[in-house]
């Protein structure tokens, strides 16, 4: 009976993280039904972390949103890069190959036929169903396990990606928060038949719910690598819900909360141009160790951003900041020597901040460079954030000065910023310190700000764009409509 659980075992982690002919895969395993799972799961806990090892790995592999040829279709950083685009702080320098240019030109965003929707509405309810696979496996949603224990441990990581999904989906789908905003369709267990959409509060609800048990039972889990959720990353992503929500009291406390528990340095001076490519980095707080056995190449984050990975940076279609965002950065800072004019041109590619360590134009083939998805920094620019829209004004500048005292020669002028311009500084900050990881869509989404296109822009140079327009945010997918009969 062990040996063919084993067998099963196998079978399931590699079939819970291919490609299916469904839209939103409600069996994990084509060789274990819903039912199986939830029978055999809880005496043997090795198929719950096969399960959960599914999970963490569809972030980083290519066609985990359903495509088997986009080159665009790597998982979570695939996403990031759609959404710097859409925030305006990363250009698209060229159009030779053309993926990203229906997103840089914000043609897909209102286009619910074009597979820029599908894609990621495809991956991150893939994270659902595989995180409902394993909550399913436990008993369900109210299960109840021991504290401290491997079964809370895995349980309390699925109910966290599970969130970690609905968060990103209620991001990139729905234009602001408007709790009574009907949105997304929620699944709390693999065998719901499809479900309508719920409103915002109910899918925020959700999320909170998820993430505030994820933070309590992950209490003392000391995880293998930072490829899983760990109780920091948990308290993390609940700081991002509640500030979406503008509950900044909240998130205040749980990005406190989050440092306080990493144990995690902030990036150095010499390691903020030492690459970002080290899982290992102290100041990483998720990421993925990416190896040979990880089988990417040019269908990559690197792949496409990376002037030294043979890429699309390198053949023609560089991801380059906007010009106006490098002249904010101060001549003291040692951010300002992340970005380069590569080739005299005038684009200035972040060479300096992502890099392969052997530094050959081109060179990394086979890309063992690590995947970055969130850095404690981030918890101190939310914190300084949140603090100054509370009017914890001494918090929010320590929390900022924290981090910029390890990036500029003199921070002293932080001291006499108060009120609006201090708000508008952290901001500012926000979007160099984390430019081209993913985050400032999310900074413009739970601050409303209008977003100006950047002088270096290929098609819009210097348009004004609210936070709310459509071209902004994606369309539920054709293949979703036509295959759930609760949305029209």
């Amino acid at each position: 009976m062990k040996k063919f659980i084993y067998i099963l075992l196998g079978l399931t982690l590699t079939t819970a993280v291919s490609c299916s002919e469904d839209f939103l895969e409600k069996d994990p395993s084509e060789n274990m039904s819903d039912e199986e799972i939830e029978e055999i799961a809880p005496g043997y806990p090795e198929l719950s972390e096969a399960l959960l090892r599914g999970i963490y790995e569809n972030m980083y592999k290519t066609g985990s949103g359903g495509t088997d040829l986009d080159h665009d279709d790597f998982g979570q950083k695939g996403y990031d890069i759609y959404s710097d685009l859409l925030s305006g702080d990363m250009v698209l320098g060229g159009l030779t190959y053309g993926w990203y240019s229906n997103v840089s030109q914000m043609l897909s965003p209102v286009d619910f036929t074009n597979n820029d929707n599908y894609k990621p509405w495809r991956y991150y309810y893939r994270i659902v169903n595989g995180a409902n696979s394993v909550i399913d496996g436990y008993g369900g949603n109210d299960a109840k396990l021991e504290a401290g224990s491997d079964a809370i441990y895995s349980y309390s990581q699925a109910r966290a990606m599970r969130a970690y999904a609905y968060f990103y989906l209620a991001q990139l789908f729905a234009e602001s928060y408007d709790p009574s905003a009907l949105i997304l369709p929620i699944y709390t267990s693999l065998s719901q038949p499809n479900q309508p959409l719920s409103s915002t509060q109910d899918v925020y609800d959700f999320i909170v719910e998820d993430l505030t048990y994820a933070v309590k039972g992950l209490e003392g889990f000391q995880r293998e690598s930072k490829s899983y959720v760990n109780q920091t990353v948990a308290q993390a992503l609940l700081a991002y819900t509640y500030a979406a929500m503008g509950e900044n009291e909240m998130a205040k406390q749980l990005s406190n909360d989050a440092i306080l528990s990493s144990g995690a340095n902030l990036v150095s001076k010499e390691e903020a141009t030492g690459g970002f490519n080290d899982v290992n980095t102290s100041g990483w707080i998720w990421g993925t160790d990416i190896n040979l056995n990880s089988n990417l190449d040019l269908v990559s984050w690197w792949g496409q951003v990376d002037l030294f990975t043979y890429s699309y940076a390198w053949a023609g279609d560089p991801k380059i900041i906007g010009t106006e965002l490098l002249d904010a950065i101060k001549e003291d800072d040692v951010r300002k020597g992340q970005f380069i004019n590569a080739y005299g041109d005038g684009q200035y590619y972040p060479i300096n901040k992502f890099y392969s360590p052997e530094r050959v134009v081109g060179g990394q083939r086979n890309v063992t460079t690590d995947y970055l998805y969130m850095r404690i920094a981030e918890m101190y620019l939310l914190n300084a954030e949140t603090a100054a829209k509370t009017g914890d004004e001494g918090t929010a500048k320590t929390s900022l000065k924290a981090l910029l005292d390890l990036r500029m020669d003199d921070t002293s002028y932080i001291d006499a910023l108060s009120g609006d311009a201090l708000l508008q500084e952290i901001l500012l900050q926000t979007r160099i310190e984390l430019w081209g990881e993913g985050k400032s869509y999310l900074l413009m989404k739970r601050n409303k700000s209008a977003i100006t296109l950047p002088s270096n822009h290929l098609s819009f140079p210097g348009l004004v764009i609210p936070s709310d327009d459509d071209r902004l945010t994606f369309d539920i997918p054709q293949s979703e409509i036509q295959n759930n009969p609760n949305i029209n």
